[in-house]
């Protein structure tokens, strides 16, 4: 845990959250600022900044709760979909740096879009940054 991580402080309870789902190892509370209604983070209670930073068996254990809090909030909400988000960085719009996984409830018109413009690469440009990135596997 580190002292000025807000997420860490609310993962370990000194500040107060509404909690829907806790464990030795993760806390998952509904967000401040929902984009839908129902809006959680999982919040890993050891502080990682990041994907780059978690432990692969870690990334797994939040998926595996995602999977199984979607499917609990999909009943329990009547929701006519669900976005599971997770952001590196503050270029790609990470605001909090402590890992953390966004579930998103999505309802008809419910005014959001959390989408991005689809690009048009030529297929010499799709070899080559597979290239680029098979170098590095």
């Amino acid at each position: 845990m580190r002292d000025d991580c807000i997420f860490c402080k609310i993962a370990a309870g000194e500040i107060p959250s509404q909690t829907i789902y806790e464990d030795d190892s993760y806390r998952v509370i509904l967000d401040l600022g929902p984009a839908a209604k129902g809006h959680a983070l999982i919040l890993p209670k050891e502080h990682y900044a990041d994907i780059f930073e978690i432990p692969e068996e870690k990334a797994g254990e939040v998926f595996r709760l995602a999977k199984n809090m979607a499917v609990k909030m999909k009943a329990a909400l009547k929701c006519d979909g669900f976005n599971i988000v997770q952001n590196n960085g503050k270029v790609a719009g990470q605001t909090v740096f402590h890992f953390h996984m966004h579930l998103i409830p999505r309802y008809t018109d419910d005014g959001q879009d959390i989408n991005w413009k689809p690009g048009e690469p030529t297929q010499e440009e799709l070899k080559e940054t597979a290239d680029i990135i098979r170098g590095e596997i």
